[in-house]
C-alpha cells in the first residue's frame, strides 16, 4: 500500500469529540519519547505531519490523521510520563482508556516499544490490559537504527521470550526505524490487509 494523501484532521480532548464518521482507525501509543510522532511521519512520508518534540509528554489530545481519504491514523498521548502532575496523568489515562475500550471505529492498536530497553513493567502491564479487554493490537519496536542488527535481533528475541511466559498467542510485531524507514512496508501492508478484510 502506498500513502498518497495524509492530513491532520482534528485534536479531541475526549472520546465524545472524536470524528463521527465510521472509517477504520489505527491507534499508535507508547511511553513518552518512544518515537511515536516520528514513526507516524515516516509511515506517511510526511516529515511535519505529526508534531515531534525533544520534550517527552507533549501529546495531550487524541489526534486524528486521515489517510488516502479512507482510514485514520490516531496519535494517542504517551503513558507513564513521570513529570506530569498526577491529576493531569489521571485525566490522560481516562481519555486513553475510554477511547481504546469504547471507540467502535478502532480496529488495531500499535504499541510502540523502544528496542534499546529490556521489557519494562509499564509496557507489559499495558499490553496485558489490552489482552484482558480483547483489544486487537500489534507491537512496533522503534529506534532500531540505534543498535546493531545483532543487538536488535537479541532484543526482540528477549522481549518475545518474556511475552511467551504469559501469552498463549503472541501479537504481530514489527521492527522499525524512522531514520532508515525500516518496517514501513511491513506495517503498511499489515494495515492494508486489515482494511481489505473489513471490506469482505
Amino acid at each position: 500500500m502506498e500513502i498518497w494523501k495524509a492530513e491532520f484532521v482534528f485534536s479531541s480532548p475526549s472520546l465524545k469529540t472524536c470524528p463521527t464518521d465510521v472509517k477504520a482507525e489505527y491507534a499508535f501509543i507508547g511511553r513518552s519519547n518512544v518515537g511515536k510522532s516520528s514513526l507516524i511521519n515516516m509511515l506517511c512520508n510526511h516529515k511535519g505531519l505529526a508534531k515531534t518534540s525533544s520534550t517527552p509528554g507533549k501529546t495531550l489530545l487524541i489526534n486524528h490523521f486521515i489517510i488516502n481519504n479512507e482510514w485514520y491514523i490516531v496519535d494517542l498521548p504517551g503513558y507513564g510520563y513521570a513529570k506530569r502532575s498526577k491529576n493531569t496523568q489521571k485525566k490522560i489515562d481516562e481519555m486513553i482508556n475510554s477511547y481504546i475500550l469504547f471507540r467502535e471505529q478502532l480496529v488495531n492498536v500499535f504499541v510502540l516499544i523502544d528496542i534499546r530497553h529490556e521489557a519494562l513493567k509499564i509496557d507489559l502491564d499495558f499490553i496485558s490490559w489490552l489482552g484482558q479487554n480483547g483489544i486487537p493490537f500489534s507491537l512496533v519496536f522503534t529506534k532500531a537504527d540505534k543498535l546493531s542488527t545483532q543487538k536488535v535481533n537479541q532484543a526482540v528475541t528477549q522481549y518475545i521470550d518474556k511475552l511467551n511466559e504469559t501469552w498463549e498467542e503472541l501479537p504481530p510485531y514489527f521492527v522499525s526505524s524512522s531514520i532508515e524507514k525500516t518496517g514501513r512496508d511491513d506495517i503498511l501492508s499489515y494495515i492494508d490487509s486489515i482494511n481489505k478484510s473489513l471490506k469482505e
